[in-house]
């Protein structure tokens, strides 16, 4: 990494925190607070990679699944520290561990089995998104529940008085 790309990431980082804390104290405390996984798990994650594709080759296969789990959960993190939304983001660990895995399979000897935990652990955290996501979006729109009850009725009456094609 030339010295070119280290200052774009950190004037990056910086606009960002800047944007975040408009009119708040600005300080080391504050990149911290905000940017520790694009501090110290993200690049974890990217130096196992970095080790599998550059240096140890297929011999290594196996840091892959540690390097796809810290650079996803990072990611996962570093979302939810943004925008303060770690209640909705929590599946991400999840995936996380399929992302690894999927990994392992991918670059490695393709082992079929592996696909068994890989797909579960999808689907769970694919669920889990799901659910609390579409709750959150009910939630929002809690006062016009009674609205959303008489379209949901009214669906449902136009679906059964339909007539049966043949």
């Amino acid at each position: 990494m030339n010295l070119k790309t280290i200052g774009g990431i950190v004037l990056v980082l910086l606009g960002a925190c800047l944007f975040l804390n408009q009119g708040k104290a600005f300080g080391p405390g504050t990149i911290f607070t905000y940017f520790w996984p694009s501090i110290f798990v993200i690049p974890l994650g990217l130096f196992f990679h970095w080790l599998y594709f550059s240096m140890i080759g297929r011999k290594g296969i196996g840091v892959l699944i540690p390097g796809g789990i810290l650079f996803t959960a990072g990611v996962i993190c570093q979302v939810s520290m943004l925008f303060n939304n770690w209640g909705y983001m929590w599946p991400g660990f999840i995936l996380a561990v399929a992302v690894g895995l999927f990994e392992f399979y991918w670059f490695g000897n393709r082992n079929k089995w592996l696909l068994i935990p890989i797909n579960i652990l999808t689907v769970l955290s694919l669920l889990f998104f799901a659910v609390f996501s579409i709750g959150s979006i009910y939630n929002k729109f809690a006062f016009s529940q009674p609205i959303i009850a008489i379209i949901i009725i009214t669906a449902g009456a136009i679906l059964l008085m339909k007539k049966k094609d043949m």
